[in-house]
């Protein structure tokens, strides 16, 4: 298998994200140019303050970030140590293409003004 290195699921990006109630959709990958890509995981990690609040995350992609795993809740996640890994297994979800902007966007989020890490996981392959 020459392409055999493109199917390999590993981290795609990270980024930080915004997770107050109110803050706009934040763009954590895009599918570079002549690739198409799926999203397997992904993981929210170290938030700034307590998520206690944030019952409704939505993630994927367009201007909702509502195509892949949609009404998340993490107000579990109140200390800056803790993370959530999200799994899109079990779904059928489209294949991102070239250009496509994966992220989150808070529906109900923290009270707080917070931040957190976001990695993406999954694999990306020629378009």
């Amino acid at each position: 298998m020459a392409d055999a290195l493109n199917y390999v699921i590993s981290l795609l990006d990270s980024g930080v994200a915004g997770m107050q109630a109110g803050d706009p959709k934040t763009t954590i990958y895009t599918v570079p140019p002549g690739k198409k890509a799926v999203i397997i995981l992904a993981v929210v990690r170290n938030p700034t303050a307590s998520l206690a609040d944030g019952i409704d995350f939505d993630f994927g992609d367009g201007a909702n970030a509502d195509t892949w795993v949609n009404t998340v809740d993490l107000s579990s996640m109140t200390a800056a140590t803790d993370s959530f890994p999200i799994s899109g297994l079990g779904a059928k979800y489209a294949i991102l293409d070239a250009g496509d902007e994966w992220g989150v966007k808070p529906v109900t989020g923290a009270t707080a003004d917070t931040d957190a890490i976001i990695d993406v996981f999954g694999y990306e392959f020629a378009a």
